[in-house]
């Protein structure tokens, strides 16, 4: 209530001196400029104000997200090398298997013909033209066929 009643007070003693209309005229433009000033001050278009700590937080996630990107890249491009170095190795393996089955055949053949000479060899070694239970009978017809 005091408030009130002060600015009536004020507002009283106002009316009841006579300004100067130059006077009044002065504080009524000055008034009228200040209301002017502050509506386009609280109109103007803002740019929101941005605390360091969330500035620098930003910062921080860009830089941790673009190193996570680079090892990202680099561990790719490691292992598609590994990658195609492990194919080129299966490849070689590959290549001296086919090459030791293209080789076996002919060494195969070649034993072969060894076993069978060999079996021949001994066969012949250890063989008779007649076996020994039949020897009397063998010489019984040796004796017959040159009389």
């Amino acid at each position: 209530m005091r408030s009130n009643e002060r600015q009536t007070g004020v507002a009283e003693e106002l009316n009841e001196t006579r300004m100067d209309p130059v006077l009044q005229e002065a504080l009524k433009d000055f008034r009228l400029s200040v209301h002017a000033w502050s509506e386009a001050a609280m109109n103007r278009p803002r740019r929101p104000i941005h605390s360091a700590a969330r500035t620098t937080w930003r910062l921080a996630v860009i830089w941790a997200m673009g190193c996570l990107l680079a090892a990202g890249s680099v561990g790719g491009a490691l292992y598609e090398r590994h990658h195609r170095q492990e194919m080129a190795r299966q490849a070689a393996v590959e290549q001296a298997r086919q090459r030791q089955l293209a080789a076996q055949p002919a060494a195969a053949a070649s034993t072969r013909e060894q076993d069978e000479q060999l079996l021949a060899e001994v066969d012949s070694a250890v063989s008779r033209q007649v076996p020994s239970a039949m020897e009397p009978l063998a010489a019984l017809m040796e004796g017959t066929g040159e009389q």
